[in-house]
């Protein structure tokens, strides 16, 4: 399957459960816990159940001038030698662009739940009602591109705090005499 069809099913199928409920920070690092869930190839009707976090490095709405930087997300891996650079580009010529200039991904654990994904939503989905998490993500998407509906989600995320980023970027420039 080709990057451009990847990216397609991406887009298609990446469902975004439960999101992070607090803006990104506008001035500092964003840690975005997640728990990302995709039916599993290799045990089918099984679910694969990848945590971790994407630390989105001082997200900001003004882009800086070099393409963003993904590390972590192993695409060189699961996509037949394509680097992150390439990735950056990938995105760029599909009007994708991201408003910061690194995004690190830290896979914590990759497991799997016995049971079909319907199963382990309801599961994931409490346990994280049940800790009243309201910073971790819950999302699913295919298993042959997990890190496409990462990425979609965090980019979701990102377009949901421009308004808060505008705010902090007036506040900060009033603060500062740059106004």
């Amino acid at each position: 399957m080709s990057l451009q069809e990847k990216w397609e099913k991406a887009i298609r199928e990446t469902k975004i459960l439960r999101p992070r409920l607090r803006s990104l920070l506008a001035f500092e690092n964003t840690e975005l816990p997640y728990t990302c869930l995709t039916k599993s190839v290799v045990n089918v009707g099984d679910t694969v159940v990848r945590k971790g976090k994407v630390v989105v490095h001082k997200p900001m709405i003004i882009l800086p001038r070099d393409l963003p930087q993904f590390e972590g997300f192993e695409f060189e891996r699961d996509f037949d030698g394509v680097d992150e650079d390439e990735i950056g580009k990938f995105l760029l010529m599909r009007g994708v662009s991201f408003p910061t200039l690194k995004y690190n991904n830290q896979t914590h654990t990759v497991d799997l739940f016995e049971g079909a994904l319907e199963k382990a939503i309801g599961y994931f989905s409490r346990e994280l009602e049940r800790k009243e998490d309201v910073y971790s993500g819950l999302i699913t998407g295919p298993e042959d591109s997990w890190q496409f509906s990462l990425l979609i989600y965090v980019g979701t995320l990102a377009i949901r705090s421009v308004p808060h980023d505008i705010e902090r970027l007036l506040d900060y420039l009033k603060k500062h005499g740059h106004w």
